[in-house]
């Protein structure tokens, strides 16, 4: 049975919406109105705050499934494929939180104003974000061939998911061996640069935590929106690895969603948590390769085999797991200065 949340009770995803709103109104409006240095005390206490809320929306994915459809069996599928979209989109994250600390760095950007560049490109995240798992769904559910004999089963074959497949695992055999290629980037020429300067004239520096300014009696952008537009467009990059990702683990687009905004919203708060150690996790690439890659070889035998999403989640969380133990069990020395001096924020 492949009930969606949106068919039982519509209003739901307005409820959500306003929910993230007031959120977010929350963090800048109250929690965060002036900009400052986020402490690693504060980022763990953030953290802590968006991964709770999360899992306590699992438990309400469980309730509405248990008590309305399908009962226990159901509501247990619906919340592992919650969690295992929450958890492969979190972990996924972890390189743009590496490319978020070169992007500051390239920038130049004071650290007291990093919470507000991040803020704002999450805002961006949420609008695109609902664009590609919505359409994408819909354009999934276009897409099977009609029924047909192979290997000796009768199968439908999703064009879409099987091309996903072979992407997600050519992306994790990429990777493997290809860590953070962007170190050496010139973001100034990058695309989301090249957008603002295009629409706009950029001053030479900083006029506080503002995108826009004065000069010369003329409105100009701050190089702060510079990094804002740069940021907006290093998710939608990363989006591309990552949605295609969660559409082989459930069909229904608001578990997607809901699952990717909340690990996207908590994304800030582990950027300060991470951002002085990430080096420390030298070993995280090959397992994020690795899920990739599992990922794109589940799209491809689905027709055949189906890998339940509770064997999905453990195996995303093991490789995670392991990955970091390994980091720290064999760490290695890397070329990466953070302008941050390791010693703030705590």
């Amino acid at each position: 049975m492949n009930e969606s949340i949106l068919n039982l009770h519509p209003g739901i995803l307005i409820g959500f919406a306003v929910t993230v709103i007031i959120l977010l109104l929350l963090d800048l409006g109250i929690f965060n109105k002036k900009s400052h240095i986020i402490s690693s005390k504060e980022a763990t206490w953030w953290t802590i705050a968006w991964i709770s809320l999360s899992m306590i929306f699992s438990g309400v994915i469980y309730y509405i499934f248990n008590q309305d459809v399908g009962g226990h069996k159901l509501a247990i599928d619906k919340f592992t494929e919650y969690q295992a979209a929450y958890w492969i989109e979190k972990a996924l994250s972890v390189d743009n939180l590496f490319v978020f600390i070169l992007v500051f760095k390239f920038f130049k950007v004071p650290r007291e104003f990093h919470h507000k560049v991040l803020f704002y490109g999450i805002i961006g995240a949420l609008v695109f974000r609902a664009i590609f798992i919505f359409t994408g769904i819909g354009i999934i559910n276009m897409t099977y061939l009609p029924s047909l004999e192979l290997l000796g089963e009768t199968v439908r074959i999703n064009v879409v998911l099987t091309l996903f497949g072979f992407f997600l695992l050519y992306a994790g055999i990429k990777s493997w061996g290809n860590k953070h290629e962007s170190e050496n980037q010139d973001f100034s020429d990058s695309a989301g640069a090249r957008l603002v300067k295009k629409l706009y004239k950029v001053s030479d520096g900083y006029d506080g935590d503002k995108f826009f300014t004065i000069q010369n009696g003329i409105r100009v952008a701050t190089p702060l929106m510079v990094v804002v537009s740069v940021i907006e467009f290093t998710d939608l990059i990363f989006a591309v690895d990552s949605i295609p990702a969660i559409f082989a683990i459930s069909s229904d687009p608001f578990i997607l969603y809901t699952s990717n905004i909340f690990a996207i919203m908590g994304l800030r708060s582990l950027y300060f948590l991470l951002a002085n150690f990430i080096s420390k996790f030298s070993k995280l690439h090959y397992g994020l390769a690795f899920i990739l890659g599992f990922i794109g070889v589940k799209m491809i035998i689905s027709p055949w085999v189906h890998v339940p999403s509770p064997v999905s989640l453990g195996i995303v969380v093991g490789v995670l797991i392991l990955s970091v133990v390994v980091s720290f069990a064999f760490p290695e020395k890397v070329n990466l200065e953070l302008e941050e001096d390791k010693s703030q924020g705590k």
